[in-house]
């Protein structure tokens, strides 16, 4: 339910209540600032391509290229390293977009524990949002083995295609523009606005506004996350720039305008490799 009398913009903190809020609002952050930072150093991991003999305790993109490798012998172990890497991946492109939204659920809550109110951790809100990622990076790997089994991705994981490839950049385009997109958008750019009518009390309300929030970001990122199969999924530049993108989307004023263009870009990028 809505928050009513104990929304959140007549509980942000004050006095004695914003004192006792900054506490778990620094441990949230620098909880945030450990995980990206874990995510992004896996990512950057292992040996470069070209000594790979040995997939065992191999992580990074080097894990993943040696799974690519080995799709047509594709077991449990492999398909785990698969989900992993994506899991990761969603993890350091998509935590940093949502902070603002875990930051002030951290705040709101530590301030209801400060007034005797009922309180629920952060951790609840942060999980029911990675669980939606990780259903993604579920179907993302699903859907890579498919297409590496169809020989539509080279062993780099990229579309080996061009028709294929703009095909993906064109749609991702035309998907900044529509209305879903720029709907999830906003939502995403106003964490007070979704915590003040989609406020459930408990851990399973926070579980339930994490899932909430999550399902929104997807809306909103899911063809971006497309674009990984243009450049190649183990492109760690292309990782690092598609989620620059999401971030500049969600957090600053021109966010919606930052999207558009980059929908024009992509839909110039398509054209142009078609020609």
């Amino acid at each position: 339910m809505a928050l009513t009398d104990e929304s959140p913009k007549d509980t942000l903190p004050s006095g004695f209540a914003e004192t006792a809020a900054q506490k778990p609002q620094v441990a949230t952050a620098a909880a945030l600032v450990v995980t990206v930072a874990a995510a992004w150093i896996y990512l950057i991991s292992g040996p470069m391509p070209g000594s790979m003999s040995d997939m065992s305790g191999m992580g990074g993109m080097a894990g993943m290229q040696a799974t690519a490798t080995s799709l047509a012998t594709w077991g449990p172990r492999e398909a785990l390293l698969l989900f992993a890497m994506w899991a990761v991946m969603m993890v350091a492109m998509m935590l940093p977009s949502a902070a603002p939204m875990i930051l002030l659920f951290s705040r709101i809550s530590a301030t209801r524990s400060a007034r005797s109110e009922r309180n629920t951790p952060v951790i609840f809100f942060a999980t029911g949002y990675l669980v939606v990622w990780f259903a993604f990076s579920a179907i993302a790997a699903l859907i890579q083995f498919n297409l590496h089994s169809l020989a539509v991705l080279s062993p780099d994981m990229r579309t080996a295609s061009p028709i294929a490839s703009a095909a993906i950049l064109i749609a991702a385009g035309v998907y900044q523009w529509l209305p879903v997109k720029q709907s999830c958008l906003r939502h995403c750019r106003s964490p007070l606005g979704f915590l003040t009518t989609s406020w459930k009390e408990g851990p399973r309300g926070a579980v339930t506004m994490g899932i909430t929030h999550g399902a929104f970001c997807v809306g909103c990122c899911w063809m971006l996350m497309a674009l990984l199969f243009v450049a190649g999924v183990m492109n760690i530049v292309w990782v690092a720039a598609l989620s620059a993108v999401v971030l500049l989307e969600k957090i600053v004023p021109a966010g919606p305008v930052i999207a558009r263009v980059a929908g024009i870009l992509l839909i110039a990028a398509g054209v142009s490799l078609l020609i």
